[in-house]
């Protein structure tokens, strides 16, 4: 089962790799990662995608809640998140199809943020399932290169992930 998990650490060097590290020791691979900072410059938040079973991952985040920079972690709930991905596609175009790329781009309400003699670079945000839609097509005309942030996500309505355990 795929688990999405906002953690509130400190902003401090070294803490990425402790909970990474973490995740590798309990044999989890990390689908997704993104990390910045929070409207608090000492706190950061990372957003974690991972697959794995409901017992273990209890294990983990018990874990988690013992390293000392980590302030909360919490499982987001699917269904009451809204979760969010970045993706920048180089793809080539040429003089044939470069209207019917734009066209694609057009349909999923991404961006065409730069322009080349044999290239565009689309930008999208929207769901995982988004992405991967939208990368399907593209790679029909040759995709030159691929940029994905990883999933942020945030709970629904009044429902925050807030410091504090």
């Amino acid at each position: 089962m795929k688990h999405t998990l906002a953690i509130l650490v400190e902003n401090r060097s070294g803490v990425l790799t402790r909970v990474a590290g973490l995740f590798s020791r309990r044999g989890f691979n990390i689908e997704s990662l993104a990390v910045g900072i929070t409207d608090n410059p000492d706190i950061s938040r990372m957003t974690i995608v991972v697959s794995g079973d409901d017992h273990v991952l209890e294990q983990v985040i018990k874990q988690l809640n013992k390293l000392i920079d980590v302030i909360r972690v919490s499982d987001l709930e699917p269904g009451e998140t809204i979760e969010r991905e970045l993706a920048l596609f180089k793809v080539k175009v040429d003089k044939g199809n470069r209207s019917e790329v734009m066209q694609i781009v057009d349909v999923f309400r991404a961006q065409i943020v730069d322009v080349g003699v044999k290239s565009l670079i689309v930008g999208v945000t929207g769901t995982n399932d988004k992405i991967d839609a939208i990368e399907k097509l593209l790679r029909g005309f040759g995709i030159v290169e691929v940029v994905r942030t990883g999933t942020v996500a945030m709970n629904r309505g009044a429902k925050t992930v807030k410091p504090g355990k």
